[in-house]
C-alpha cells in the first residue's frame, strides 16, 4: 500500500486540513483535537470536493423536559466538514454523510512517523 507525506506535525495545525493525490486517489486529510482522519475528497453527492469545504461543529437543539426548544447550540463531540459543492455534510470522525448516515466516504489510514504524517492509500 502506497504511502504519501502529509506534512510535518509542526507544519500541520489542528484544525488544518491538506489535500493530497496518492496515485488516482485525491484525498482530504484533517486533523483535530490531535487526531488525524482522511477521506477521500470525492462527494457522494455529486463528485463534488467533499473535503475542501468548511469544518463546522455540529448544530444541535437542546430541549426542556417538556420538548420545548432551549435554543441552538454547536456540538461540543460532533464536527463535521461540508462539500462546498451542495452543502453535503460529513461526519469527520467517520466519513459518514449526516443526512444519511448508511453513506460514508472511503476512508484512508494516517500513520505518524517521527514527526511527519503519511497517509496510506
Amino acid at each position: 500500500m502506497p504511502e504519501k507525506f502529509v506534512a510535518r506535525l509542526d507544519e500541520f495545525k489542528d484544525g488544518e486540513r491538506r489535500i493530497v493525490f496518492v496515485g488516482d486517489n485525491e484525498i482530504g486529510v484533517f486533523r483535530h483535537q490531535g487526531a488525524f482522519y482522511a477521506y477521500s475528497n470525492f462527494c457522494l453527492h455529486q463528485g463534488g470536493p467533499a473535503c475542501e469545504g468548511l469544518t463546522i461543529a455540529k448544530v444541535e437543539e437542546r430541549l426542556r423536559p417538556d420538548k420545548t426548544s432551549m435554543g441552538l447550540y454547536f456540538s461540543e463531540s460532533e464536527m463535521h466538514f461540508v462539500c462546498p459543492w451542495h452543502g453535503m455534510e460529513y461526519d469527520m470522525k467517520t466519513g459518514e454523510c449526516v443526512a444519511d448516515r448508511r453513506k460514508k466516504l472511503k476512508k484512508f489510514q494516517v500513520v505518524q512517523k517521527g514527526d511527519e504524517v503519511y497517509v496510506l492509500a
